[in-house]
């Protein structure tokens, strides 16, 4: 399959493409195309194509710099299991972090790395320096990747330790005034506070000053 194939699969809705280019205020092709399409024609690829094959094409959907081309690229690499290796996979994620520009393809990328660091932990280590990182996104990346490990109702030790790895991770990062950084971060911790209210709280005690004003007034709402 062609990347001009997979892109004439998706489809195109004029009227809704100039609508999501006005939302998205970012220069590039739009299809108008709805997630749930994406989705549906994104199995039958997954289904369809082995591993090289998705490899290949994702890199050219992303390579097309259309909006739901580079969608559809991510949601290629979204799986819990990726064989025999899926260490090609996990390396085009990360050289997509650095390129992303927006909310919506960067959630997307950040899904598909969650399962492969979900899938090899120690992946942990690509992550630190993207706390430092020039690019918005890459910052916001260290959360977005991290999110599985707010959510765990009876973590063992070696997930407590890889959660505190990103607790100083988020911690670095709350003196960051980017409302993306700051939203994200009240995301995260309002994520972990349901599965471990103590530790949300401690943080929000020993970074709150650090957080913008409206962060942490919506960090002690969602806390409770």
């Amino acid at each position: 399959m062609t990347v001009d194939d997979a892109l004439s699969a998706l489809g195109t809705d004029p009227a809704k493409a100039a609508e999501m280019a006005r939302h998205h205020k970012v220069e590039r092709t739009y299809l108008g195309v709805s997630t749930p399409a994406i989705n549906a024609i994104v199995k039958d690829w997954r289904d369809a194509l082995d591993l090289e094959a998705r490899l290949g094409l994702a890199a050219e959907l992303w390579a097309s710099d259309v909006h739901e081309g580079r969608i559809a690229a991510a949601k290629l690499l979204t799986q819990a299991r990726i064989r025999p290796d899926d260490a090609g996979a996990w390396d085009m994620i990360v050289a997509w972090v650095p390129q992303c520009d927006g909310p919506a393809i960067a959630e997307q990328v950040a899904i598909a790395g969650q399962k492969r660091l979900v899938a090899d932990p120690a992946r942990f280590d690509a992550l630190e320096p993207w706390v430092a990182a020039d690019h918005l996104w890459t910052k916001a990346a260290v959360l977005a990747f991290t999110l599985p490990w707010t959510k765990q109702n009876n973590p063992k030790a070696a997930h407590l330790a890889l959660r505190d790895r990103a607790l100083d991770w988020a911690g670095q990062l709350a003196g960051d005034p980017h409302k993306v950084i700051q939203t994200a971060l009240v995301d995260w911790l309002a994520s972990l506070a349901k599965h471990d209210p103590a530790t949300a709280q401690a943080f929000v005690d020993r970074n709150g000053a650090a957080l913008k004003p409206y962060a942490l007034k919506s960090a002690r709402h969602r806390l409770g």
